[in-house]
């Protein structure tokens, strides 16, 4: 079993309903999606987008112009809505995924058991993202001067945009348990 499944599994097990649940993981090279259906089947999805390979393939720039960001945007689009029809909307979204824990730090929320990012709070990172790419220093605004940031933001994104999800929640322990993190 691998570590998105056992952090699916873990999550899973946390819930004392029959919530539908959507773990997502943003890796470097292609990013995680595990969901379960109302038959509770599960059904794993990968994008073909990760957040070194957003980076290195259409960001020349560091930041991103505004045009490089908005080639990433329609080819992550692309991807998140190829696989839309495979998740249910009225899921809850989560991650163990310690980069969006550190996005959610980013936003200013304490990171806890269970972090909720609001898709309010993405919008609004991603709008100091947009300062920064027009020439604000990102240390003004408080985010990192790195292409790998500014890719996984944009994923996480236009993955709740497109799929409608109002939040994500971030599940610290069952991330430490599972071994999911990602070494940056």
């Amino acid at each position: 079993m691998n570590a998105i499944q056992t952090a699916y599994d873990a999550i899973r097990a946390n819930l004392s309903d029959n919530t539908l649940i959507t773990l997502l993981h943003i890796g470097d090279e292609s990013t995680a999606v595990t969901a379960s259906n109302t038959d509770d089947a599960l059904i794993a999805q990968q994008l073909t987008v990760g957040a070194v390979n957003i980076a290195r393939t259409y960001f020349r720039h560091n930041p991103p112009t505004p045009d490089e960001m908005e080639t990433a945007i329609m080819v992550v689009e692309d991807e998140v809505i190829r696989i839309s029809p495979a998740v249910n909307r009225s899921s809850q979204l989560f991650t163990t995924d310690p980069n969006i824990a550190e996005l959610a730090q980013l936003a200013g929320l304490p990171l806890q058991s269970e972090t909720r990012i609001s898709l309010e709070s993405v919008e609004r990172m991603f709008d100091r993202l947009a300062a920064v790419m027009m020439g604000r220093p990102a240390a003004s605004e408080g985010i990192p001067a790195d292409n790998e940031f500014a890719a996984r933001l944009l994923i996480l994104r236009e993955f709740m945009h497109h799929l409608q999800f109002s939040a994500i929640t971030v599940v610290a322990e069952t991330m430490r348990m599972s071994g999911c993190a990602d070494k940056r």
